[in-house]
């Protein structure tokens, strides 16, 4: 492996659950757990402390597009607000289990790219 390692393969091969280093192993045992080590490489991912940044950034890009959301479907559908909470509390929710798989392992990816390994205290 080179010491350079190139952020934007690592991180669409995290966004899209591949191991940062060679794009083949799995990178999550689960719905969000890390792998300790890629099947194909032997990567040290369980190593890269993702910590609360993909929370924080799923949380922002989904309170961006509620935004919009909230205006235009309040304008357009006229609905009753006990029902537009319903459906707006459902509809946040599916939007932010989806999206914190794809930026947790876009997260590891930078992470591994630039070589943010956790090395113990």
């Amino acid at each position: 492996m080179s010491d350079i390692r190139d952020s934007k393969t690592s991180i669409r091969r995290g966004t899209f659950n591949r191991c940062p280093n060679c794009g083949e192993g799995r990178l999550f045992d689960g719905y969000l757990k890390i792998v300790d080590r890629c099947d194909n490489c032997g990567a040290p991912l369980g190593n890269y402390p993702a910590a609360d940044g993909p929370a924080f950034f799923t949380m922002t890009i989904v309170m961006l597009l509620l935004i919009p959301l909230i205006g235009f479907g309040w304008v357009l559908f006229k609905p009753e607000p006990v029902t537009f909470l319903i459906v707006l509390s459902i509809l946040i929710t599916i939007i932010t289990l989806v999206l914190l798989r794809f930026v947790k392992g876009a997260f590891v990816g930078y992470l591994w790219a630039k070589d943010e390994i956790d090395r113990g205290s």
